[in-house]
């Protein structure tokens, strides 16, 4: 089995096509529980370095009628991981190593799913903030030996706090 490689590269104006495709696949299995699906994540913003993996936020009013869907889901090529690390939250990835889409599914209205979509508005809205983001994530992906633990830690620091500006500046 090959290992998992993090790669960070420019933005690619395709991730939006890739990501219209993709919804409208899991529109169309999800039918009626899919209540909003939204692009998330660096490849959703404009001009952001990002590894080349669509995020894909799916937003339901019971988590049951994903879990009762999810053989839908394997049929086009995602594999399960429950929870995966957040609570009240259905993951998928597709890919294996080579990942290439994520669909995150919470409730309508879940805090972690809020987060994940004001994050997004937010480095749009600054895209100077993208930018630096960016950059940052090239160089904690040279830095992070393909350790995704490694990886994560190394943009914690500026999420965090980039979404405590944004809280700031929501009051």
């Amino acid at each position: 089995m090959s290992k998992r490689i993090i790669e960070v590269v420019d933005y690619d104006p395709k991730w939006v096509e890739l990501y219209e495709l993709e919804a409208t696949a899991i529109k169309g299995v999800l039918g009626n529980a899919a209540v909003n699906v939204h692009h998330i994540g660096s490849t959703a913003v404009k001009g952001l370095a990002a590894k080349p993996i669509i995020d894909i936020l799916v937003e339901v009013t019971d988590l049951n009628s994903v879990d009762l869907l999810t053989s839908e889901l394997v049929s086009l090529g995602y594999e399960a991981m429950g929870e995966f690390g957040i609570a009240e939250r259905r993951f998928f990835q597709k890919g294996g190593n080579h990942r290439t889409h994520h669909i995150h599914v919470f409730k309508v209205g879940d805090n972690n799913g809020e987060l994940h979509i004001t994050f997004r508005d937010y480095l749009i809205a600054h895209p100077e903030i993208a930018i630096e983001y960016g950059e940052l994530k090239k160089k904690v992906a040279l830095e992070c030996d393909n350790n995704p633990d490694r990886y994560s830690a190394g943009k914690n620091y500026f999420v965090k706090y980039h979404l405590l500006q944004l809280l700031k500046l929501r009051k």
